[in-house]
């Protein structure tokens, strides 16, 4: 796919429509994008590779950007397989072209590729590297952390782009059709992806803070040319771990189907009362990135789980120890918990959750024994309650 970005640059990225999961644990349902770029100057700069799974189609898409000439320099921004999966490729069909990235990115590209060494090609830079391509003046600065060490992004004085890596992608292919536009698939990818870096994205912003951009090439998902501020303000909400609407996410690990019903009817008790978005998962079904996306866009937090083994059913331990993982923080959470016999859930589940940052519980503790009756929906309603 070839595409004019400005006069002078040229999308050459290509769509994976047949990725199942992107980094073995994210469904794509509507695939992925590999961004790359090529800018046109008195100097010509490729801007990152793609995956290995689409080399043979980039490698077509940039020949024909390149109109029969060859490039100066492959900048890379970052070495994470699916970004530099072509470029051993491209390095040896153009032998003579300069690679540009910083010390750690030299370091970890011998790691992950058998390359012929390129140390008289290599141009390594550092905070605040200028790199003159004619017209275009490309500005380097670190980025560690959002969300590899390695990672680097470049700003073009030139058509005020700002080429930000992992940072404002989203799941999907740049052809997919998307109803409920940028915002959904961008913050399951961010928590997801990017989510524990939130002290990082936060220096992110503020280095991009004095630029005038224009337009938004990230590597992964469209180009963003139209209200840059509303895009860079969701990255400020999210990376301080803000909730981003009020709600309540019921996320529920059930066995025989018991938990499940009661969660059910929790949520019809919440919304009865008035609680402007209850989003509920099965987290035994559903996918798992999105109950992390909504646990992170709400501000309360509900956990229904069965006992299992002394301990709990493992979807929901898969689950705190994922929102752990992720430094899920500044929320209110409530456990629901259900067992037959010694119901051990909330005890396997709170000391786990106890080690989030600035979580309020919210009491009481529910347990149900084996499956929800008349006499439980006292207590459900007093905890509905607590939470509203």
């Amino acid at each position: 796919m070839n595409f004019n970005v400005t006069d002078s640059i040229i999308y050459i990225g290509v769509d994976d429509k047949e990725l199942d999961l992107f980094e073995s644990q994210y469904v794509v349902p509507d695939g992925m994008a590999y961004n790359s770029y090529l800018i046109k100057d008195d100097k010509i700069a490729i801007m990152d590779s793609v995956d290995c799974r689409k080399t043979s189609e980039w490698l077509e898409n940039l020949e024909k950007a390149l109109e029969g000439k060859k490039p100066d320099y492959l900048v890379i921004q970052h070495v994470e397989p699916d970004h530099s999966g072509s470029v051993k490729a491209v390095c040896e069909k153009y032998p003579d072209m300069k690679i540009v990235g910083n010390a750690k990115t030299f370091t970890m590209l011998g790691q992950f590729f058998d390359l012929p060494d390129i140390t008289e090609k290599a141009v390594t830079v550092k905070e605040g590297s200028e790199l003159i391509l004619g017209s275009h003046k490309l500005r380097f600065f670190t980025a560690a952390m959002v969300h590899w060490p390695e990672v680097m992004m470049t700003y073009d004085n030139y058509d005020k782009i700002f080429f930000s890596a992992d940072a404002f992608g989203k799941f999907g292919t740049l052809d997919a059709e998307d109803d409920e536009g940028w915002d959904c698939e961008a913050r399951r990818y961010y928590f997801n992806i990017v989510g524990k870096y939130g002290t990082q994205v936060q220096a992110l912003l503020k280095k991009i803070s004095d630029f005038e951009i224009k337009t938004i090439c990230p590597l992964h998902g469209p180009i963003l040319n139209d209200r840059i501020n509303y895009y860079i303000a969701k990255y400020n909400v999210w990376s301080k771990y803000e909730p981003e609407n009020k709600g309540v996410t019921i996320a529920c690990a059930s066995i025989h189907g018991n938990t499940a019903a009661a969660a059910q009817k929790f949520k019809t008790i919440l919304e009865e009362k008035g609680v402007e978005k209850v989003s509920f998962f099965d987290l035994s079904r559903d996918d798992m990135a999105e109950a992390i996306e909504d646990a992170f866009r709400y501000d309360r937090l509900v956990l229904m789980a069965s006992s299992y083994d002394a301990g709990v059913f493992p979807p929901m331990l898969a689950f705190v120890n994922k929102l752990v993982a992720k430094g899920y923080k500044n929320r209110k959470i409530a456990i629901i918990e259900n067992g037959s016999w010694a119901p051990s859930a909330a005890r396997t589940i709170k000391p786990i959750v106890e080690q989030l940052k600035d979580i309020t519980f919210v009491e009481p503790v529910v347990t149900i024994k084996s499956s929800l009756k008349e006499e439980d929906l006292p207590k459900l309603q007093q905890l509905a309650d607590a939470l509203v």
